[in-house]
């Protein structure tokens, strides 16, 4: 598990035969966790400044695999006696969403991110989502993407100083809103009605 607060950008060292070797200052041990733009790998290998992690087949086919080189977004798993200073991030991602639209603010940047509709059902207005392993909150929710603001300190240490239109992104929507639709959708498929986040609302109240 994770906070979707990043530790450190790091460096990719190089990426060969399924080995990603990053530099950095965190020197972890042998099987850690590390997120590494939100993606959850083991560490296989390490040294003073590096440590290497393997990338399995079905983490390439789901992740953002372009994005392993330069900098990096990276936080070592946390421990049960941490704070919880962002959100429950599992590193499992979910989607690949797509930068549409960067808007300058006073108070930092607007991004708007397409996503498959089948994830956008878990974004909901003001909740947590992970971005390249990054705790966001989320601000509208459109059709087929959704808008977040992010501030100056986040921009200046995460790799989002360097997001441009069209880049691709991890995506990790918020696990208890999988949860909460997965156990009442199956209930209401039953009855053939289509499950919306104000019925959720309504049925959570009755508890």
């Amino acid at each position: 598990m994770f906070t979707g607060l990043i530790r450190e950008v790091a460096k990719v060292k190089s990426y060969q035969n399924d080995y990603l070797t990053i530099n950095t200052n965190y020197t972890p041990r042998l099987g850690d966790s590390i997120a590494i733009n939100g993606v959850c790998l083991s560490v296989v290998k390490f040294g003073k400044g590096w440590f290497t992690v393997e990338v399995a087949p079905e983490t390439r086919a789901v992740v953002a695999m372009e994005n392993f080189q330069g900098e990096v977004n990276i936080e070592p798993a946390m421990r049960l006696s941490d704070r919880v200073e962002g959100h429950i991030v599992q590193g499992h991602i979910d989607a690949i969403g797509t930068i549409k639209k960067i808007e300058s603010e006073s108070n930092g940047v607007h991004l708007t991110i397409e996503i498959p509709k089948e994830s956008l059902k878990f974004v909901i207005p003001k909740g947590s989502i992970a971005i390249d392993g990054v705790s966001l909150t989320v601000n509208d929710v459109y059709d087929d993407s959704f808008k977040l603001t992010i501030i100056p300190v986040t921009i200046e240490h995460t790799i989002i100083k360097h997001y441009k239109v069209g880049r691709r992104v991890n995506i990790e929507t918020d696990m208890f809103a999988r949860y909460l639709y997965k156990m009442f959708s199956t209930k209401e498929e039953k009855s053939n009605s289509t499950l919306t986040w104000d019925m959720v609302d309504s049925m959570m109240a009755r508890f």
